[in-house]
């Protein structure tokens, strides 16, 4: 029922895009066995991984997820607010224009995929660095004619919207209040982070489980207490280069009409 799409490490991923996490030594033999465990993982959980080769021009390519959005109607081109990284994503979107229509964000909007969180019909739209209110726009005339909702919100002191919020349940939500309203997510149950894991509300819903990464106990046992199913990966090094679990793969729900990934 769900292709992940992935890429392999770059070489140069110590050379990354840093913003809100200071620069620390990337083991990138590390990271590629973490990698590998992560895309392991969501096989684990009944996804058919299709991973694209390293890209050793872009030290961010690994985190897939900022360049292209897959919605069942329909794939967009995101343009990433960071310039260095807006040449990264043609063997995705290659993938993505095969099974789906594709549209494109064009200058002057920025919008990177970490800042699009999606519940149903519901599309949560970070008001970041990285993505701007032209970003925005362009992607709610996009998604309009497919019956979405598309709400812009602030956070503060994060990378992305999906640093400080993500899906762990059918209308659940695991949110870091420091950095982003929890009052917008009103209509949903809300998991706050223990305060003294601020990087912990990023996770990956694949069905009725959750991948999760590894050095976050006290929201683990918050997540576990929820009765929601939690399979940990360890991501240290990626998280270095301030990525996380929803970075590293695009999640593709077969939808009736079209074509399936190619292998």
């Amino acid at each position: 029922m769900w292709t992940a799409i992935t890429r392999e490490v770059s070489p140069a991923l110590a050379d990354c895009q840093l913003s809100f996490v200071e620069r620390d030594a990337i083991d990138v033999e590390r990271a590629r066995a973490q990698h590998a465990a992560y895309c392991a993982a969501l096989e684990g959980l009944g996804c058919r991984v299709l991973e694209l080769p390293a890209e050793a021009a872009w030290p961010d390519s690994v985190f897939v997820e900022d360049v292209a959005l897959a919605f069942d109607e329909l794939a967009v081109a995101t343009r990433p607010g960071a310039e260095s990284r807006r040449d990264e994503g043609s063997a995705v979107l290659e993938v993505l224009g095969s099974v789906r229509p594709l549209s494109r964000i064009e200058a002057p909007g920025t919008l990177d995929g970490g800042d699009v969180l999606r519940i149903g019909k519901r599309v949560f739209v970070g008001i970041s660095a990285r993505s701007n209110a032209a970003g925005h726009e362009q992607l709610r005339a996009l998604l309009a004619p497919h019956g979405y909702a598309v709400a812009s919100v602030a956070t503060r002191g994060c990378l992305h919207l999906k640093s400080a919020v993500t899906q762990v349940g059918e209308a659940t939500v695991l949110v870091n209040p420091a950095w982003v309203d929890v009052a917008t997510f009103a209509d949903y149950a809300i998991i706050e982070v223990d305060p003294a894991e601020q990087h912990a509300a990023n996770a990956v819903r694949v069905g009725d489980a959750l991948l999760y990464p590894e050095g976050f106990p006290r929201t683990l046992a918050r997540l576990r207490s929820a009765g929601i199913e939690v399979v940990t990966v360890d991501v240290s090094e990626l998280q270095k280069a301030e990525g996380a679990v929803t970075c590293c793969s695009i999640l593709l729900r077969r939808a009736a009409g079209h074509r399936e990934v190619a292998a």
